[in-house]
């Protein structure tokens, strides 16, 4: 019993032991320079920390610790948030751990699909979430790498560096659309929710891809007028956008482009601001209303089972009134994407489209 504490027969308590956290409950502490010599305004402009991102499995120990040291040293919180991550857990959904044995270190996966490819498969992980080793996710941000520099590669080999003005419909609808998407990724990394921030990010760079490009292609490739010149002025201000974007996820892929056209490094870049974008004045909804065409031009021909350049010998915008004046601001481009040789705009209660391919 108690009673038995420090005598003859009794216990006594081991004296040769360490509080293995007596430091690490110090990192903000160590992090910001505390009573070292040097900066002496230091520990002054970063304590309390932002931000302090741990495993869910410490929370008793680290996170605990380390509040209780900053309340007894500096009656202060050390930091303002906690991001806890969840496990990395094995193709059976199996905690990794060494005991288990079913540990897999990173190089052999970044040996194959690349450093980028993982840190957006880890970017896919939530807080508090538990992420699985899923090759396939890794394969999808391989992919996603990829394409950044295919598309790079075209924007920057079609469209010259004139600096001269975006002022095609089109071209201010894409600038408006990026104004919406950078006040999203901006909301979302503010509320530290950096998986919606990459999917915002990635959703809208497909689109880009997918439709605006495939819109622009021929007024990019054309003559050197005002036309040619607002596309390719677009399309370099947007992937400026996509590149800072990507910057925090996919960290090479991104430094490799801007090295091809900008000094310095796009991680010292300053993050797009939404106020130059939305003042083109563009309307968004064009973009939506020239996405749904294309959608509709591309079902028709894959139904018809022919190759996506093969020109339609009818297009038919259905549309409100609102719309309808926004799809005869896409006209010329929808043509010039879709190979139909004229597009009729009709009155209809909803949004829609028709395509059709010349008879066989």
């Amino acid at each position: 019993g108690e009673g038995d504490r420090g005598r003859p027969g009794g216990f006594v308590g081991d004296a040769d032991i360490m509080d293995t956290w007596a430091t690490s409950s110090l990192t903000p502490q160590i992090a910001a320079g505390w009573e070292e010599a040097g900066d002496a305004n230091l520990f002054d402009r970063l304590f309390p920390f932002d931000l302090r991102p741990q495993g869910q499995d410490i929370i008793r120990t680290w996170l605990f610790s380390t509040v209780v040291r900053a309340h007894l040293e500096h009656d202060s919180l050390p930091w303002t948030h906690a991001a806890i991550s969840g496990w990395v857990l094995d193709p059976d959904r199996k905690k990794m751990s060494k005991s288990k044995g079913n540990v897999v270190t990173p190089m052999g996966m970044i040996d194959d699909f690349g450093a980028d490819a993982i840190r957006y498969w880890s970017a896919k992980g939530r807080p508090g979430v538990d992420t699985i080793d899923d090759e396939n996710m890794m394969k999808v941000g391989r992919r996603l790498a990829i394409k950044i520099l295919n598309a790079s590669r075209f924007v920057l080999n079609v469209a010259d560096a004139g600096g001269g003005a975006v002022t095609e419909p089109v071209d201010r609808a894409l600038l408006a659309q990026l104004a919406g998407v950078v006040a999203d990724c901006t909301a979302a990394f503010e509320e530290l929710e950096y998986t919606r921030a990459l999917d915002r990010a990635e959703q809208a760079f497909w689109s880009w891809t997918d439709d605006y490009i495939e819109l622009v292609k021929g007024r990019a490739y054309g003559d050197d007028g005002p036309g040619a010149a607002s596309a390719h002025a677009a399309l370099r201000a947007s992937l400026e956008v996509f590149l800072l974007l990507f910057a925090p996820f996919l960290p090479f892929v991104t430094e490799e482009v801007w090295s091809w056209w900008r000094d310095g490094s796009v991680h010292r870049a300053a993050w797009p601001a939404v106020e130059p974008l939305a003042g083109a004045g563009g309307d968004a909804r064009l973009l939506e209303i020239a996405s749904l065409v294309l959608a509709e031009a591309r079902r028709a021909k894959s139904d018809a089972q022919v190759s996506m350049r093969t020109p339609l010998a009818e297009l038919t915008v259905i549309a409100p009134e609102a719309d309808a004046a926004l799809a005869e601001d896409a006209r010329h481009d929808l043509l010039a994407a879709t190979g139909a040789p004229s597009m009729e705009v009709v009155a209809g209660d909803e949004l829609g489209a028709r395509a059709s391919l010349p008879a066989t």
